[in-house]
């Protein structure tokens, strides 16, 4: 089979620029329209955005590969990092977690500083702090060896497995990242979205450590996405939409490492799928306000850390939030403690004007938040 990179011209990838011309001005029109917006809110609120944002991404990244975060976390990882208050955050050290909000934020903060692979290293080493992805040990802060074979993209059963890709060998590995980490630091006239497209495709294709790539790549992408708009604050979500469309993410990459040099079909996904976020956020932007403005009319209000927990799950779901609205067993179930101490909470926020008792429910009362209190 051949692979993108066995190309006698890797990497000098060839688009049809024709093509891309509409779904490029749809996406600046939607950015420009985003960021307008966004500096029509308070400092605090923007703060509130950034922080909500920055959590969907640790999140989302990570689960695009399968892993799970702890959410309280992340959260609290992220307060402590953008000294945020402690509303809504939960204090839990998590070193992984933090690891990973670690690199978002250089990543963004530092977008104009130029990129080495001393600083690459230091991301892979704040990604697996303790030498170890999942059980396996890994090589930390240094490329793959292929000790144990090549590095190969595959799926399906032992004895019936799949090989999608290959990237290149180990012995390739430092000359091929030093050409893309001069090409990152390269300043020319390729539309930045492209460039942070291309910088996807082209780090993830080639596969420098043993683990931890995908997360590298999105994180490089957020970078080079932050030094087009010049800021340091993100405000959409790029890991979120693409784990919404995760299946046609992997099939388009599959697609566009194997063949010519012509990422046309690669570029059309990507800008289409960064419009779809940042029309997303739009949604999200509602609820981080709503979320603010909840969190304000309660910033003198003593809540435990199993309250504010339950509160912030009822803001994140919405005013639609759950089938038949809080009951107790649920309350039990996600603060994890017992009926009674459930129940006394539950009146307490009730005491406190957080929560409302809705009308019926026969023997198990059912609780909703106060939603008035996210417009006032």
């Amino acid at each position: 089979m051949k692979y993108i990179w066995r190309n006698k011209s890797w990497p000098d990838f060839t688009w049809d620029s024709d093509l891309l011309l509409k779904p490029l001005g749809d996406v600046r029109f939607n950015q420009g329209s985003l960021i307008a917006q966004i500096r029509d809110l308070g400092f605090d609120i923007q703060q509130a955005a950034r922080a909500d944002v920055l959590v969907e991404e640790a999140l989302k990244t990570s689960a695009i590969e399968g892993e799970t975060l702890d959410p309280d976390a992340v959260r609290s990882s992220v307060g402590r990092h953008l000294g945020i208050p402690d509303a809504g955050f939960k204090n839990v050290d998590d070193q992984k977690a933090d690891g990973l909000v670690q690199i978002l934020l250089d990543a963004t903060k530092s977008h104009s500083k130029e990129y080495t692979s001393d600083r690459l290293f230091s991301w892979h080493a704040a990604l697996f702090p303790t030498g170890y992805s999942g059980m396996v040990k890994i090589n930390v802060a240094q490329w793959r060896d292929d000790k144990q074979g090549p590095m190969q993209v595959i799926s399906g059963p032992v004895g019936k497995k799949k090989v999608h890709f290959e990237a290149p060998p180990a012995s390739l590995l430092e000359s091929e990242m030093s050409a893309l980490i001069s090409w990152i630091n390269k300043k020319e006239n390729t539309d930045g979205i492209i460039k942070a497209a291309v910088c996807h495709l082209w780090f993830i294709t080639i596969h420098p450590f043993d683990d931890g790539n995908g997360r590298i790549a999105r994180t490089l992408t957020d970078m080079l996405l932050a030094r087009d708009e010049n800021s340091s604050k993100r405000f959409y979500s790029l890991s979120s939409q693409i784990l919404a469309e995760r299946n046609d993410y992997y099939d388009i990459l599959n697609a566009t490492q194997i063949g010519s040099l012509d990422i046309t079909i690669w570029l059309e996904w990507f800008i289409g799928c960064m419009n779809r976020s940042i029309l997303s956020s739009n949604s999200l932007l509602e609820k981080i306000m709503a979320k603010a403005k909840f969190w304000k009319a309660f910033a003198q209000t003593r809540l435990n850390d199993r309250q504010t927990k339950v509160i912030n799950r009822l803001l994140d779901l919405g005013p639609e939030g759950f089938l038949g609205g809080l009951k107790n067993k649920k309350y039990m179930g996600m603060a994890h403690t017992s009926r009674a101490t459930a129940q006394r909470e539950l009146s307490d926020l009730v005491q406190k004007g957080i929560l409302i008792k809705l009308p019926g429910g026969g023997r198990s009362s059912s609780y909703d938040l106060d939603w008035s209190k996210c417009r006032e």
